[in-house]
């Protein structure tokens, strides 16, 4: 029968705590469980993570991957479907759309960076686009809108 007076842990459940440096009795005495010599073995040892002791870390000795060309050019994307948003919302001044249109429409987000027309989407009206690119698709159906392109 077991009472609180007499209960006790499962047998293996309890360790004792591993004392170091407290004698050569303790077992764990001379270099306190350090080893013998080196960085760790002495007091208030301590490195980063990543630290190999002087060795070329592994970041530096794998191979870096990937390549960010440097003159490439970042172009802004505008699709029909948006020419023809803004055409259904009136906002065109004489049917042409230019950049200045697109940035106070919030089509495109800086005037700083090149605009590419592409063809996703469908346009009913004529109008003359003025875009530093346009894709083929997107040529083919301003011009059979009756619309022209043109580059900057």
């Amino acid at each position: 029968m077991s009472y609180l007076s007499n209960l006790k842990y499962a047998p293996g459940a309890v360790k004792k705590k591993k004392r170091v440096a407290r004698g050569s009795g303790s077992g764990h005495g001379k270099t306190a469980t350090r080893g013998s010599n080196g960085q760790m073995s002495r007091s208030g040892a301590n490195h980063r993570a990543w630290f190999e002791g002087g060795q070329m870390p592994i970041q530096r000795r794998i191979p870096k991957f990937g390549f960010t060309p440097p003159f490439k050019i970042y172009y802004q994307t505008v699709n029909l479907y948006d020419i023809q948003n803004l055409v259904d919302a009136g906002k065109l001044d004489e049917n042409t759309v230019t950049i200045e249109v697109l940035l106070k429409a919030g089509v495109i987000s800086t005037a700083n960076r090149p605009v590419k027309i592409l063809g996703t989407g469908e346009l009913s009206a004529a109008v003359t686009v003025k875009g530093h690119q346009f894709s083929k698709s997107a040529t083919e159906k301003i011009e059979a809108a009756g619309g022209k392109t043109e580059t900057i």
